[in-house]
C-alpha cells in the first residue's frame, strides 16, 4: 500500500517568514515535503484547538505548529499559549483514539533555518509510517 499522509503545517509568522519568501520550490529543493501544506498564522497565540481538529475534519493525517522558542516569542506569550493548544490537541486526538503523536509542537528562531525542514521531515515520516488518521488507504 502506497500512502502519502496529508499534513498541515501551522506556523508563526516571524518563524516562516525568510522560509516562505524563498518560495515552494526552493523549499522542496532544501527538503520540504510537497504533501505538507503551510498555514501561516500572525502569531501562535492565535492558534485555536478549532483550528487543529478541523484540520483533521477536512482530511488531515496530522497537523504540526512551528512556532517561536518560548523565551524569544514576538508577541510575548504566543508560543507558550500555541503550545497549551497543541498539548490539548493532542489529548484529544488520543482519547478519540487517533493517537496524540499526530499532532506536535515545534520551536524554530526566526529566518531561515533547517529546523523548520527537519521538523516537516520528521511528520511526514512518522505519519507515513503510522498510515491515514481514519484508516483508509489514500
Amino acid at each position: 500500500m502506497s500512502f502519502t499522509p496529508n499534513i498541515q503545517a501551522f506556523c508563526c509568522h516571524y518563524t516562516s517568514q525568510q522560509s516562505l519568501a524563498e518560495g515552494a520550490e526552493a523549499l522542496h529543493a532544501d527538503g520540504m515535503p510537497k504533501n505538507i501544506t503551510i498555514n501561516r498564522l500572525v502569531c501562535g497565540g492565535k492558534l485555536q484547538e478549532t483550528t487543529l481538529l478541523k484540520a483533521f475534519e477536512e482530511g488531515a493525517d496530522a497537523v504540526f505548529f512551528v512556532g517561536c522558542p518560548l523565551d524569544q516569542c514576538h508577541n510575548k506569550k504566543g508560543s507558550a499559549r500555541a503550545a497549551k493548544r497543541v498539548l490539548a490537541v493532542k489529548e484529544s486526538l488520543q482519547e478519540l483514539g487517533l493517537g496524540a503523536e499526530r499532532a506536535e509542537m515545534f520551536h524554530s528562531e526566526r529566518g531561515f533555518h533547517q529546523e523548520f525542514i527537519t521538523a516537516a521531515q520528521l511528520m511526514n515520516k512518522r505519519i507515513t509510517n503510522l498510515g491515514p488518521a481514519f484508516g483508509g488507504s489514500k
